[in-house]
Order: structure tokens, then sequence, then C-alpha cells
């Protein structure tokens, strides 16, 4: 019995140190991420369907919507970020003695983080290369806005197969030629960076702070909560800096006071800030993490 007791002893131990990387719950993540991100790109296409219709309010509305359920999808990312946070965490506050261990765990959950973060970025690169497509969509959705009135009607009509079917046949990978007549030095340069800055936040809020509450266990819920706070900002400077603008470019295009074509190079720049800025992101997720963790420890240590 002694013996027995001390084998599953052991097994237990050996098993809290030496995390994994790779689990379902992890690809379940990376799935979400990779297509949440990717319809933040694909919802760029809006603005230049509204100026290929004219119908400019339809199709923001149709922005907003995309936007918004991709915000609200990405929530589901939770439900497999937060159990590889648990295991993480609880594997941490058992092994507080040993440094090692707890670093080897403190890497992996962050490895991990990163691979959610990647999938995005590749989510974001394949769902560029069907911005015509996007572009097709959200005309079809605006023109079936119009003759039926009704957002669940038009999306139920775009559900259909023919309609599927006729978007997919309307996909045309841009050749490298057209690619490089997109002018950026049409646009505003602040428009630009101000758009990798958002992705950059947007990117890593989240995986940010489950690191934090993984490099101290101590400070955990407060360290997650802080999510909702990184994000609140990168969505309010998206709202300043970012959405008004290139508003602004659509509605110039709308009264001939721009061309279609530089709506088309916003478009095609803004998801190439927008992949920049979640590339990025991976160089400033231990930082963000290591500020999230600091200031939820303030929080903790403030009396008021």
């Amino acid at each position: 019995m002694v013996r027995l007791t001390s084998f599953l002893m052991h097994a237990l131990t050996a098993t809290i140190l030496v995390p994994h990387v790779w689990s379902g719950k992890l690809l379940g993540a990376m799935l979400i991420t990779f297509v949440v991100q990717g319809v933040t790109i694909g919802a760029y296409a809006a603005r230049l369907a509204g100026v290929q219709t004219k119908r400019i309010a339809t199709s923001i509305s149709l922005f907003n919507l995309f936007v918004t359920t991709g915000r609200l999808a990405n929530l589901f990312v939770i439900f497999f970020m937060g159990p590889l946070s648990d295991q993480a965490a609880n594997a941490v506050g058992k092994l507080a003695g040993d440094a090692g261990a707890v670093a080897a765990w403190q890497q992996t959950f962050a490895m991990q983080l990163r691979l959610i973060v990647l999938s995005g970025s590749l989510g974001m690169i394949v769902f560029a290369l069907f911005l015509p497509m996007f572009t097709y969509l959200f005309r079809r959705g605006v023109h079936s806005f119009e003759a039926r009135g009704s957002i669940p009607h038009s999306l139920m009509r775009l559900a259909s197969p023919a309609v599927i079917g006729d978007v997919l046949r309307s996909e045309r990978i841009p050749p490298w030629a057209a690619l490089r007549a997109f002018d950026w030095r049409a646009l505003p340069r602040r428009l630009l960076i101000f758009n990798t800055v958002v992705m950059c936040v947007y990117a890593i809020g989240v995986q940010a702070s489950y690191l934090a509450s993984v490099l101290d266990v101590d400070v955990r819920g407060t360290a997650i909560g802080l999510s909702g706070v990184v994000n609140g900002i990168g969505t309010i400077a998206f709202t300043l800096f970012v959405d008004p603008t290139s508003a602004m470019i659509t509605d110039q295009a709308i009264h001939g006071k721009r061309s279609i074509e530089e709506v088309r190079s916003m478009v095609f720049y803004l998801s190439l800030t927008a992949i920049a800025g979640s590339l990025i992101s991976q160089a400033i997720l231990y930082p963000a993490a290591v500020i999230i963790k600091l200031v939820a420890l303030f929080a903790m240590h403030v009396h008021i």
C-alpha cells in the first residue's frame, strides 16, 4: 500500500513537472482565433462595397455587424484558453518552491499563447487573400437588405447554396502588378500607424492578461479581469483614430473627391497594417503581461 501511494505521488509529480504544449483545447483556441481575426480583415471590404454600391450607410451597418459578431465570437475562446490557464496556474501554485518547474510551466503557457496569437495572424493573411470575395459578399448583402428590409432575412438569403456558390466564384487573386499599384502615399500616415498599434493591442489583449495571471497566481482574477480594460482602450483608440478617418476617405470617394482606387488602396493597407500589428504583438506579449501583473499587484495592495 505504501509503495502504491508512493508510486501514485511520483506519477502525479511527474505529470505536474512535465507540461505539454499541444492539446485539444489549444487547437480549439487557435481555430476560433484564426476565424475571428480573419473576419476582422474581411470586414474592411465593407468600405469598398459601400463606394461601389453608393450605399455607404448600409455598408457601414454591415461592417459593424461583422466586427461585433467577430468580437462576440472571440469570447468563446475563453472556453479553451481558460482551462489552459487554470492548468498552468494550478501547477505553478503547487510547485511554488521549485523555480525550475514553475519557469517551465510559465514558458509552456507563454508558448501556447504565442501559438494562439500566431493563428490569428495566419487567419488575417488567409482572409486578406479573399478580400475580393468579401467585397462581392457585402455588395450582395447591401442589395439583399434593400430588397427585404431585414438583416436576418438577408443573411438567410446569403446562406443559400446558390448564393454561396456565386460568392465563391467571385474570388479573384489579384496579380502582383495590381498589388504594387496600391499607393499608400494617398492615405493619411496616421491612419496606418494607428491601425497597426490598435491591432497590436487587440491581438494580445486577452492573451497578455492570461499570461499575467500565471506569472503571479496571487493576482490571478484581477489580471484576467484587466483584459476588458486593455481591449476597451483598443476599442476607444479604434473609434477615435482609425474608424473616423477611414469613413471620411470613403465619404470623399462617394462625393467624387477621391477615386475608388484610393479606397481599394485603403482597404489593402488597412489589411496589411493589421497583419503587421498582429505579428509585432508577439514582441510585446511578455512585456504587456508584466505590466498587467504590476497593475494587478498595485490594485490588490491599494487600500481604499
